[in-house]
């Protein structure tokens, strides 16, 4: 048996594992001006750098907006497509070991993903993610490099930017602890400092997400929430996320190939014979 290739196409950026006897390889990422050639360009380098010959590959899974780019073979290999929403619920399951659970999936905007047992089902999701991040940055701080955007936010204090209970109320309010968030951004005043309109756009953000996340699972026994995409990779989830856990009683889950899950979802698909290109 071959090596199966999952690959995540997005607008600009292309995400590709290889997964061989149940195991994922080497997963990988390429930024290019456009979907098709940051497609070819991830598949070329994956190739190359894991010394692939094509007739090593099995079969090749398309995914991710970009993929509707892709109209026939890849490198003349058999090529199938899968649709975004299963492929994120399979990688989900698949890295963080959870088949009863809502996936979060971060990207441009933020999708979420019912994943009961072998059902798939999406279920909702918001406009807020990493495009939202990317352009209050590019308003506020003149740029959209979100690497640069969270270094500045390490050096931030949430305090200057978010109204907190503690802040309007003498007493905790019923559920609700002193350092929670009464309104994201309330304190934030025209002299800010870059470092914290950084941390409060990344904080509006996260907790945004975080808060429909749990929303989305109102009326249903979910309690753990396994989140993918790009925006898990923040230095600032592990202190965002947390609070949110103990205000709602949940569990938030970021698996160890996190921004790969959807392409590892594609590949993971494979047995379940998706439409051919």
């Amino acid at each position: 048996m071959g090596i199966i290739i999952g690959i995540d196409v997005g607008i600009s950026t292309t995400k590709i594992v290889g997964l061989m006897d149940g195991r994922i390889t080497a997963p990988t990422r390429i930024t290019a001006a456009d979907p098709i050639t940051s497609l070819y360009g991830a598949f070329g380098k994956y190739l190359h750098d894991n010394d692939i010959a094509l007739q090593d590959v099995e079969q090749v899974m398309l995914t991710g907006v970009g993929s509707a780019y892709i109209k026939g073979p890849v490198y003349g290999l058999p090529t199938q497509k899968v649709e975004e929403f299963l492929a994120d619920g399979l990688g989900a399951r698949y890295e963080s070991k959870l088949d009863h659970t809502i996936v979060v999936s971060m990207g441009t905007g933020t999708s979420f993903v019912l994943c009961n047992g072998d059902e798939m089902r999406h279920i909702g999701g918001i406009g807020i993610g990493g495009g939202t991040l990317a352009g209050l940055s590019r308003m506020l701080l003149n740029t959209s490099d979100i690497k640069a955007v969270s270094a500045l936010a390490m050096q931030g204090d949430i305090r200057n930017m978010n109204l907190r209970i503690g802040d309007i109320s003498a007493e905790p309010l019923p559920g609700l602890p002193m350092d929670a968030t009464a309104s994201i951004l309330a304190k934030a005043q025209s002299d800010a400092s870059k470092e914290d309109i950084a941390l409060g756009i990344i904080s509006m953000v996260l907790q945004a997400i975080g808060s429909a996340a749990w929303l989305s699972s109102r009326g249903s026994d979910i309690r753990d929430f396994v989140l993918i995409g790009n925006l898990t990779l923040l230095p600032q989830c592990k202190d965002i996320f947390p609070p949110l856990e103990k205000l709602y009683n949940i569990r938030f889950h970021i698996p160890k190939y996190s921004q790969y899950c959807t392409a590892i979802g594609a590949a993971l698909s494979y047995n379940k014979k998706a439409a051919q290109v």
